[in-house]
């Protein structure tokens, strides 16, 4: 066979590291444009996994991401990395999607836009929600096995793939028919920086709402249509597809296809009520000892 045809879902995802007290919004949501956004990390892993495999034994590599406008930068992020396609999956109709609603769209859009795939890799798990629930609940709407929690792909001979895989006490070695979807670990690579030659012709990438303030960067173009065109011919144009490109019902998307609700938000604010210094010396030690015998509190 010529290869594999590979599918990996990445996310852009607020860095965790820099939770404000506007990291939520009253409905529940995460208010996005309250933190700085980065590629949510086990997603650079199964992206790494996929890029093997093509480098091993042939095939492409198209990424699909979820969300608003501003996620064409983790598609530029991918394209940099090595992935031959990227689709930006947005429409205001996914705004507040849970991730019964967010596996059903990412369905959708595999099984209109991508039908032949071989492979389907996501991440574990995103660290802004860290359910770990979209990628088994996209294998099961694809109707395909679930490899998840893999941390190296083991050997892939015809249709049949062998993986390790994490579990509670160690690893196991399981083997699937494909097609398959395999979520990665952190564990399972190192993933490749930017490859300097693909960020210089990549870095020009563009969607469509992004034409018009381009537009200045090329004088030869008089209109958005012209530029497409441009960006097109040389593979530079980022799809970007609709509820009505995937062909997805708007009742099982955003807030009317998700039965999650957030009943309340509480930000808790931790406060010391006070401390006691232990000198560092024998006679200190031996003090603090004796207090956590007596208390019992060891």
């Amino acid at each position: 066979m010529n290869g594999y045809t590979m599918v990996v879902l990445v996310k852009q995802v607020p860095d965790t590291k820099n939770i404000t007290g506007q990291a939520m919004k009253e409905d529940g949501t995460v208010n996005r444009s309250a933190l700085p956004a980065v590629f949510n990390p086990e997603d650079l892993n199964a992206l790494e996994m996929a890029l093997q495999i093509k480098e091993k034994h042939g095939g492409s590599v198209s990424v699909i991401t979820m969300g608003p406008p501003s996620a064409t930068a983790v598609l530029r992020d991918a394209l940099y990395r090595g992935a031959d396609h990227v689709y930006l999956l947005s429409d205001r109709k996914f705004a507040g999607s849970d991730t019964l609603a967010t596996s059903f769209a990412l369905k959708q859009a595999i099984l209109t836009k991508i039908p032949g795939f071989d492979i389907v890799f996501c991440g574990r798990q995103a660290i802004d929600g860290d359910t770990a629930q979209v990628g088994p609940q996209t294998a099961e709407k694809l109707g395909v096995a679930q490899l998840t929690c893999v941390e190296a792909i083991e050997e892939i001979v015809e249709q049949t793939i062998k993986v390790k895989r994490l579990i509670d006490n160690g690893s196991e070695i399981v083997e699937a028919d494909l097609p398959v979807l395999i979520t990665a670990t952190n564990t399972a690579n190192d993933p490749r920086p930017f490859l300097a030659k693909r960020l210089l012709k990549y870095r020009k990438a563009a969607c469509e709402f992004e034409l018009p303030a381009l537009l200045p960067k090329y004088p030869a173009f008089t209109s958005s249509e012209e530029l497409r065109d441009f960006l097109i011919s040389r593979g530079l144009f980022i799809e970007m597809w609709s509820t009505a490109d995937i062909k997805a019902d708007p009742a099982q998307v955003g807030f009317a296809g998700s039965p999650t609700m957030v009943k309340k938000i509480e930000s808790i604010t931790l406060t010391g009520k006070g401390f006691k210094k232990i000198e560092p010396t024998d006679a200190g030690i031996k003090g603090f000892v004796a207090e956590l015998i007596e208390d019992h509190s060891w």
